[in-house]
């Protein structure tokens, strides 16, 4: 019996959720009691604006933007169609499959990449989401490209990322296989969109449509996410039969104690008015990436208006005693692979009083219960603090800036000159006028790095912004800085890869609190790579991406620095952690804190 043969005569049961709140507690059930008086539940269902703002032109986006609440059933009715693509993809002999997207339309791919890995029988999927060229040749070298098949998905089709992905690869592909390249690609993105028209022209294979009335972030359970799955060898009818049980759960008919989303939205809000908006996940090594997912969908949907939960992903575990009491931990706990340190953590934060959200994961296949779970509690959670959880106003601000620089670009064939703030050997650093100030005068690295950090606050976040290719070796380095910093400064901390989290964490950073300490990181590149067809490269593209999203942040006063290392990029890594360890080994909390964590 195949393996998605044993999925399909085995009931996977249901996730069991379940909130230690301490002293949160009469909170939360005023609060869920408040949703039931307002007949929350059977509102969201019927699609009322009102529940998240009261003006016209929110309402219509939000009116818009609900789709999402019956995909599991509607994506059932149409699953023959993904069977039948997964069988086409798996007779032609392809070996691999290449994503190309951005943000929503990526980030369940990979999730499901990581958690599912190699379906044996079916091609080996690869998720590309960065412009670094480094980060592109070192896909392209991954596979062997004549038996790839390269899904380009773009919700609205103009998303510049895909759009040059498909350029690139597209070009490539023709070199091999002529007039037939079309025959390796497919699209996924809404009806009547420039990558639909350009998908026909080119004879895609296939072209599987969006949903219009559903938002990048809320599409895991769409196309988006069922296509790239299906066709790696995922059983998606469980998948989406799993999805479709707690859907039921999150009826209009169920109370809002009752309901596992609106119960966790309840929590999450509630506790976030209060001071805990740092949702810090721990997550078990088998659905590791879902916390990816998560910090997408909760930071672009609550970051806004000044407001916002910063969701934390993938930062190293610690004592109870380093984290400050602006935290809620979310344990997402995979039955068949537990790790007895993580629920050693768990219920030693819990002794020391922390609020701790645990679900307890029966199945990888009940993925498709937790994408609904939280697209419902995210939706909660936004009403709760009152803003339109499904915008993304300041996502287009830092698009627009990079935009102005393409084109001064294509007029003067370079970017804007700058002058550094500092030059220390081959590190420059770079920022605005009020940050140059907080400087203090600091003259190397490590001094202004020192001069950057003493700014953190209790209760805010720092956050690393990096334009690199994620190696082993950077992400290493990265994450023991994070360590350093949330060791001394008992802060939370958060890791994002350019341009990805400007399509996650990125609206967070510009239109949620004042509370972010921001580290942007840049190099130069060894080897730039053409976009066929547009007059700058891979790596211009990546240089105008990051100083876009340099002067969004300068331009709403955030607290930034600019890092830019030379071609060595893992050396550079290195002397930023020094330069950190330098600033943090000494200072008197990070000593009391070793002192305390003995």
């Amino acid at each position: 019996m195949s393996e998605n043969d044993q999925e399909r005569s085995l009931d996977p049961g249901m996730n069991h959720q379940t909130c230690v709140v301490g002293s949160f507690d009469q909170a939360v059930r005023a609060a869920l009691d408040d949703l039931q008086a307002r007949d929350f539940a059977r509102r969201i269902w019927a699609k009322d604006p009102a529940l998240w703002h009261e003006a016209s032109a929110h309402q219509a986006i939000i009116r818009n933007a609900l789709g999402w609440l019956s995909l599991p059933e509607q994506q059932l009715r149409h699953v023959s169609r993904l069977q039948a693509f997964a069988d086409e993809v798996k007779a032609a002999g392809f070996t691999h499959i290449l994503l190309l997207g951005m943000g929503g339309s990526s980030l369940c791919p990979e999730v499901c990449r990581m958690t599912f890995g190699v379906v044996r029988g079916y091609p080996e999927l690869h998720v590309l989401d960065s412009t670094v060229p480094s980060q592109v040749r070192n896909f392209q070298q991954k596979v062997d490209l004549e038996r790839t098949l390269c899904i380009v998905a773009s919700k609205s089709g103009s998303t510049t990322e895909p759009l040059v992905f498909q350029k690139y690869f597209f070009d490539w592909m023709r070199q091999i296989k002529g007039e037939r390249a079309g025959e390796n690609f497919v699209a996924i993105t809404d009806p009547g969109s420039l990558l639909e028209r350009l998908a026909r022209e080119l004879r895609f294979r296939a072209i599987f449509p969006g949903v219009p009335d559903v938002g990048g972030r809320y599409s895991a359970l769409s196309n988006f996410g069922m296509v790239p799955a299906a066709a790696m060898g995922v059983n998606v009818e469980v998948l989406l039969r799993q999805a479709e049980r707690i859907r039921r759960n999150c009826d209009s008919t169920v109370s809002a104690t009752d309901n596992p989303g609106i119960t966790l939205g309840a929590v999450l809000g509630i506790l976030a008015k209060a001071g805990r908006d740092k949702v810090t996940f721990i997550t078990s090594p088998a659905v590791s990436d879902l916390g990816a997912w998560l910090e997408q969908l909760i930071a672009e949907s609550t970051g806004k208006e000044g407001k916002g939960i910063i969701p934390v992903d993938d930062e190293p575990l610690g004592v109870p005693q380093v984290y400050g009491d602006d935290r809620v931990f979310v344990y997402i706990r995979y039955a068949d692979g537990v790790v007895p340190e993580q629920d050693a953590t768990v219920d030693a934060l819990k002794s020391a009083g922390h609020p701790v959200v645990c679900i307890d994961v029966t199945h990888l296949i009940n993925l498709g219960q937790e994408f609904f779970r939280w697209e419902m509690a995210t939706a909660t959670a936004g009403s709760l603090l009152g803003i339109n959880a499904f915008d993304q106003p300041n996502v287009q601000e830092s698009k627009d800036f990079t935009k102005s620089y393409l084109e001064e670009f294509k007029k003067t064939g370079r970017l804007p000159d700058e002058s550094p703030v500092i030059t220390d050997g081959d590190v420059c650093l770079f920022t605005d006028d009020v940050n140059r100030q907080a400087l203090d005068g600091a003259s190397s690295l490590a001094d202004a790095v020192a001069a950057h950090l003493s700014r953190v606050r209790t209760g805010d976040y720092v956050a690393i912004n990096a334009y690199l290719e994620r190696t082993p070796t950077v992400h290493d380095a990265f994450q023991h800085i994070r360590t350093i910093i949330r060791d001394a400064k008992r802060v939370a901390t958060t890791l994002g890869y350019g341009p990805r989290f400007l399509h996650s964490t990125g609206q967070l950073h510009k239109g949620g609190p004042d509370s972010g300490v921001f580290l942007q990181v840049t190099a130069d590149q060894k080897e730039d790579l053409a976009i066929p067809e547009e007059a700058y490269s891979f790596g211009t593209l990546a240089v105008a991406q990051a100083l876009g999203d340099m002067k969004s942040l300068s331009t709403r006063n955030r607290r930034v620095i600019r890092i830019h290392l030379g071609c060595d990029v893992e050396a550079g890594v290195r002397r930023i952690q020094k330069s950190v360890e330098e600033a943090l080994f000494f200072c008197p909390s990070f000593v009391r804190g070793i002192i305390d964590n003995r």
